[in-house]
């Protein structure tokens, strides 16, 4: 996206229209909503949709950009929404993308994946439809009535019960009039194409070199993970599900948890999705929420209160220093403080405006804030959605300066000094020997800036995403940083992976987590089923003998079959069972079973016809189990005709080849 057309679509003064009242235009007149073209593609749905189509449905078009906070906080409110008008409303994310690297397809199928959004999206990279709608600020919430009009529009967060309202009062209308289309939909979700890897979209890591530990975020299977800094499992806290429990490790729950910071046996847990400070007692093996209540922080003028009562919004890291537990907090876009002996939480800087702006602490303002690390004088603040790393002067009379980078619409990827530097939504930040190692996340970067001189160069990653190893690594949105014996160890996203990085040569490699297994109460998905039955010509084979079916996929090269997955194959005979059946033994696989290639015994009798039905899921992997393990599913029709002849074979081979195109979503 280039900055110039940003500019000129988005009002930065309702940009993320999280600090202001949400803004409502109500339609004076009845306006027909445009259609959803033109389009750069969509995802959750196996073809493109249509509100010509859809009529007789409510739908709910959200307006959204990847990478601002205050859209992922409406998808809980747009869940509740689908879930109570199941069948009366359709909801459609149209992604508009703020960044360059939102734009690709590819890459908002993993915020899908990671976010669990369930409805349909279309791309709409060129910003098409939401000129169409004239929209002015992410996010956007427009509500179409089952006839086509638009009925409400609304800005920003806080909308729920103006939508729910609504889409009540529209139900009850048009079932009145007979012209509610109240039949289920179901869409192809892009969570049912993947299978389940040990690590799920890591946000954050804690390498800490004293004690010989590496912590980590497993954010999407809401768990932290310990490990020796050599991979080695030591231990995990969460139980896999979704949820804000205290207690013991085995029960306690998290929800996208994000930062961590280590004191002794005591680790604090920035609980992203529960809007929370987790503590996990690591000897003990308990966790026990010491502030927010569990409920979004609404009325951002709050600066202050009593840990446990005072609501937070979305803190995604965390610095502690002393006895004071810095929060970078992103939904308010401000910088926070836990008091740990009086269990007080305060500002301790940024107005709460979204800007880039320098300053006293009390005056400045940040955006987005994501990432924390200190040298012990200052406290420094990768500061995504400016695009910007922040310096903190830690005395009383403290003041905000930029370092480097660029501002609000002002991104890209470029090395240099001060302000001519540019970075793209970076999200984590580390202190080594001087110098301030940056999880550039778009650019799929680390990059290193000098904070005396304040010069940033290209460390390692890029150009684009990937997942390679070795002296020219690539990486995919790196979110999280964090180095011990002089290694930096990364949160590689969106590779599902933590990558180990050499400070000094750059040289990286996968540093698997030996041990490590999905959560139990993590099921793969059901599969899609196969895009066409394979019918294969007539198959001649001898009569009384034993004829082998070897059934036999090849895998794209660096990958294998993921044994914890749930493999399955199975062989039928559908037609002549007289002239063919299976042998006794194996005519079904599953998961650890299924080792390619795959045989079945068959009995061939008296001479005539005969029909085997096959079919076989196959979940395959990186053959390091990072990266998103990908589904395919196949169906085989095979005609026989046994005849009498000795001669004839007594083999029947199924050879079939999965492509790198089917593997794209793991390695680009």
């Amino acid at each position: 996206m280039k900055n110039r057309t940003i500019a000129t679509l988005i009002l930065v003064s309702l940009f993320f229209a999280a600090n202001v009242q949400a803004q409502t235009m109500k339609t004076q007149a009845r306006v027909r909503a445009p259609e959803l073209v033109p389009h750069n593609g969509w995802l959750n749905t196996d073809r493109p949709l249509s509100l010509a189509a859809l009529r007789g449905k409510i739908v709910l078009l959200d307006f959204w950009t990847y990478g601002c906070i205050n859209c992922i906080h409406i998808i809980p409110d747009l869940k509740r929404l689908e879930a109570k008008y199941a069948d009366q409303l359709v909801v459609i994310g149209v992604h508009s993308a703020k960044f360059d690297n939102e734009r690709d397809t590819e890459n908002i199928r993993r915020i899908i994946l990671r976010y669990g959004i369930e409805h349909p999206v279309v791309n709409d990279a060129s910003f098409a439809i939401w000129e169409s709608y004239t929209v002015r600020a992410w996010p956007t919430l427009v509500l179409i009535d089952p006839e086509g009009y638009i009925v409400e529009t609304v800005a920003g967060e806080g909308n729920y019960d103006l939508l729910d309202r609504t889409i009540g009062a529209l139900v009850a209308e048009y079932r009145q009039r007979g012209k509610l289309n109240e039949e289920p939909l179901r869409f192809a979700l892009e969570r049912a194409k993947v299978g389940d890897v040990p690590l799920a979209f890591p946000g954050k890591v804690l390498a800490d070199d004293k004690s010989g530990r590496l912590f980590i975020a497993d954010s999407n299977h809401h768990r932290i993970v310990v490990a020796r800094l050599d991979g080695t499992l030591l231990d995990t806290f969460g139980t896999g599900e979704a949820g804000m429990q205290d207690g013991p490790a085995d029960r306690a729950t998290f929800k996208n948890p994000q930062g961590m910071a280590l004191d002794g046996d005591s680790l604090y847990v920035a609980d992203t999705g529960n809007h929370a400070i987790r503590r996990i007692d690591l000897r003990a093996r308990t966790v026990e929420t010491i502030a927010g209540t569990g409920a979004q922080l609404a009325d951002y003028s709050t600066r202050e209160g009593e840990a446990a009562k005072t609501a937070l919004s979305s803190p995604w890291d965390l610095q502690l220093i002393g006895k004071t537990l810095f929060i970078a907090m992103a939904g308010p876009h401000q910088i926070w403080q836990l008091d740990l002996e009086r269990q007080r939480v305060s500002v301790f800087a940024g107005s709460g405006a979204e800007a880039r702006e320098d300053g006293p602490r009390e005056e400045a303002a940040f955006a987005q804030p994501s990432g924390l690390i200190t040298d012990g004088r200052t406290l420094y603040v990768a500061d995504s959605e400016s695009n910007i790393i922040r310096a903190i002067e830690l005395g009383p009379n403290g003041r905000v300066r930029t370092l480097a980078g660029g501002d609000l619409f002002d991104f890209g990827d470029r090395d240099g000094r001060a302000d001519q530097a540019r970075f793209q939504h970076p999200l984590g930040i580390a202190y080594y020997n001087g110098r301030l190692y940056i999880a550039d996340t778009y650019n799929h970067k680390l990059k290193v800036l000098d904070p005396r001189t304040q010069t940033v160069r290209t460390f390692v990653g890029g150009p684009g995403p990937g997942h390679v190893d070795g002296r020219r690594p690539k990486f995919y949105e790196p979110g999280g940083l964090s180095i011990a014996r002089g290694a930096i160890y990364v949160a590689d996203t969106n590779n599902h992976a933590v990558r180990l990085v050499d400070a000094r040569t750059g040289e990286t490699r996968t540093l698997p987590i030996k041990g490590l297994t999905p959560p139990m109460t993590v099921r793969a998905e059901q599969p899609k089923p196969p895009e066409a039955t394979l019918s294969l010509p007539m198959q001649k084979v001898a009569a009384r003998s034993t004829i082998t079916l070897v059934l036999d996929v090849e895998l794209p090269s660096g990958y294998h079959l993921n044994p914890m997955a749930p493999q399955r194959a199975s062989v039928e005979i559908v037609r002549g069972n007289d002239a063919l059946s299976v042998e006794t033994g194996k005519k079904a696989w599953r998961g650890t079973e299924v080792r390619l290639p795959l045989r079945a015994d068959l009995r061939a009798a008296t001479p005539g016809a005969a029909e085997i039905n096959a079919t076989a899921t196959f979940y395959y992997c990186r053959e390091d189990n990072t990266g998103l393990c990908r589904i395919k599913s196949f169906a085989w029709r095979i005609p026989v005709e046994v005849v009498d002849d000795a001669n004839a074979p007594r083999e029947i081979r199924l050879r079939e080849r999965i492509t790198l195109n089917d593997a794209r979503s793991v390695e680009k």
